[in-house]
């Protein structure tokens, strides 16, 4: 009669002690979050949303990267950003439901870094008629002199979730060709991707229990190990091989890089190449890793936590990492189910290695972040190794459920997509 009751203490307890400050701060309160703030100066002037007027298709959009073209010297020529949208994501989202029509597909938009100018849609080529496409993660290779890139995209399809694999050429940016779909039983609910080569990537995947399971389990299961915090979530590499020999025929190559995360999403790599940061979603943390680029081997090294629950993460030309995440997971969740009235807010921060050679304890208990309204410190503690600070924050009046941000390091210019709001904001230093 007492074990139980011990194991079931001691189960709460653990609980507690984990995930207690993420469930204090961001699933039992609303964060006291700003109309708007913006760290290079007045949202209301330097932020502008940059949208598609017609079709209005350029919304619901998870995740973004750069695309960079080089001349044949190294140098940057232009700076294109990759967008994956998905207006119909209220109706189909395999990571927080529901699943109830997969019919229309989503889109990859093309916006100008460089140039400033209006938002392109980007057509799929030779992309099979009766395949879906729902972008998630994604991914693209920079093009060197003229060169085509590979473009690698998870799709969270109907009948189970691929990556998509594309070329673009600078020369007809604004048409993906479609090469293949990459298909594993590792592909158990990948969510993000960091390429270590033009046909190698790593894959975070973020749930072990996924929606797809049969109902109840699937409505139940999921829920339990995003909030519980269940470490069953891991990180992957893979590497797509082709012979040169059977027609093209390829060989994924498959190697478990990181486990025991809880809710494994955003992942990138740093421009160095040696680090890798991971976001472990329901924790509230980022993990960093050293990563042997010879071997893609990672050794854990460095958790930061952030004031959300942390969704994507890029590291910008300077080496610092851009965290975006969801300060409200209640409010995020009544925003995906259409509840009437309901916003989401933001927060991205960017997260700056401390070069300090001696770091007392104490350190770690002092106040941050003091320039925003609402300081990163309020909610989450300080680390000896690593600097957090407010790039922009909103409750949801500014820009609502965001989750990728990037970081033009040369110009200071801030871009930054939400889960369930429409348009890309740009924010100008």
């Amino acid at each position: 009669m007492y074990l139980p009751l011990a194991a079931l203490v001691t189960l709460i307890a653990t609980f507690a002690y984990r995930s207690g400050r993420i469930i204090k701060h961001n699933i039992l309160s609303i964060p006291d979050l700003p109309e708007g703030y913006y760290q290079g100066g007045d949202w209301k002037e330097k932020c502008n949303i940059v949208a598609d007027e017609g079709s209005h298709t350029l919304k619901y959009c998870e995740d973004m990267t750069f695309w960079d073209h080089f001349d044949a010297q190294g140098a940057l020529e232009e700076r294109l950003i990759l967008m994956g949208c998905d207006p119909n994501r209220k109706a189909w989202n395999t990571v927080m439901g529901p699943l109830r029509d997969p019919e229309p597909r989503g889109y990859l938009w093309l916006y100008s870094a460089t140039s400033h100018g209006s938002p392109q849609p980007v057509s799929l080529d030779n992309y099979p008629e009766a395949h879906d496409f729902h972008p998630l993660g994604l991914e693209i290779y920079p093009s060197h002199a003229g060169d085509s890139s590979n473009l690698f995209i998870i799709n969270h399809a109907r009948a189970g979730t691929t990556i998509e694999q594309f070329t673009l050429n600078p020369a007809s940016p604004t048409h993906a060709v479609w090469v293949r779909t990459l298909t594993s039983p590792y592909f158990v609910s990948p969510n993000a991707l960091a390429l270590t080569s033009p046909t190698s990537f790593y894959v975070s995947n973020d749930h072990l229990m996924t929606r797809r399971l049969p109902s109840p389990f699937g409505h139940v299961l999921p829920l339990i190990e995003s909030v519980g915090g269940l470490p069953l979530s891991w990180l992957s590499h893979i590497s797509v091989e082709e012979s040169t020999e059977n027609d093209g025929e390829i060989t994924l190559n498959h190697t478990f890089a990181a486990f025991g995360v809880s809710f494994a999403n955003g992942v990138a790599i740093s421009p160095s190449g040696t680090e890798l940061a991971l976001s472990g979603t329901s924790m509230g943390e980022v993990y960093f890793y050293k990563r042997d680029p010879s071997t893609n081997k990672l050794t854990y090294a460095h958790t930061v936590p952030v004031p959300f629950f942390n969704d994507n993460v890029m590291y910008d030309d300077s080496g610092a990492l851009i965290v975006t995440g969801h300060p409200h997971f209640p409010s995020l969740i009544a925003v995906a189910a259409n509840k009437t009235g309901a916003v989401s807010s933001s927060w991205s921060v960017s997260i700056s290695p401390l070069h300090m050679e001696v770091a007392s304890p104490s350190f770690a208990l002092r106040e941050y972040d003091m320039r925003a309204p609402l300081s990163a410190s309020k909610l989450s503690p300080a680390t000896m190794n690593y600097e957090v600070e407010t790039l922009f924050q909103s409750n949801g009046t500014a820009f609502q459920t965001s989750c990728t941000t990037l970081r033009d390091a040369e110009t200071g210019i801030l871009y930054m997509i939400g889960l369930y709001e429409e348009g890309l904001m740009v924010c100008t230093p």
